[in-house]
């Protein structure tokens, strides 16, 4: 599953830069692909593609700098949201 999302989280970003290569791990700010506004399209991205919501309390810079750590991101809130489902 962790290829899946890896996958799909470049598949959103690396269209809107063109000719720019870069590997997952890579930080994106630092790069300066990343402005507010699409900071706030990355968070819709994950929350609608993969059935999430994040939480306030994970709406940090370090959560959305690579494809690794927003994939870590949407799996710890997919992993949390089970755990709440199973003992509910």
């Amino acid at each position: 599953m962790q290829d899946h999302i890896d996958a799909q989280l470049r598949a959103f970003i690396e269209p809107r830069f063109p000719g720019r290569s870069w590997a997952d791990d890579d930080d994106i700010f630092a790069l300066g692909f990343v402005d507010s506004m699409f900071a706030m399209e990355v968070v819709m991205f994950v929350e609608r593609t993969f059935a999430v919501t994040v939480p306030n309390d994970e709406l940090q810079m370090d959560n959305f700098r690579s494809v690794h750590s927003m994939a870590a991101l949407v799996r710890r809130i997919s992993a949390a949201s089970q755990e709440g489902a199973v003992s509910a």
